[in-house]
């Protein structure tokens, strides 16, 4: 069977338990009888399936933007591989 065709089968038959697994996650979370830890994270998978994950910032460590440096890129042309390095390295090779 084609890959896609199993992913896509392993989809829907997860999917047919969406009610059932929905009741199971409630259900824990209603529990007294549960361990809080238990309650507090079916909770969390109840809110974040129904309303989204709450976004969250990407910044750098002083809280600014993130800085990326790109040192080496290897590229493949038609069968040859080049390798660009930026010009403050290409400088310092021999």
């Amino acid at each position: 069977m084609p890959r896609a065709k199993v992913i896509k089968d392993l989809r829907s038959a997860a999917r047919s338990h969406t009610d059932m697994a929905l009741n199971v996650l409630a259900g824990i979370a209603r529990s007294p009888r549960a361990a809080p830890a238990a309650r507090v994270t079916a909770a969390g998978i109840l809110l974040d399936r129904g309303w989204g994950k709450a976004e969250q910032a990407h910044v750098g460590p002083d809280g600014g933007d993130i800085k990326v440096t790109i040192r080496q890129i290897i590229e493949t042309v038609g069968q040859t591989t080049v390798e660009t390095k930026p010009p403050e390295e290409e400088a310092a090779t021999p």
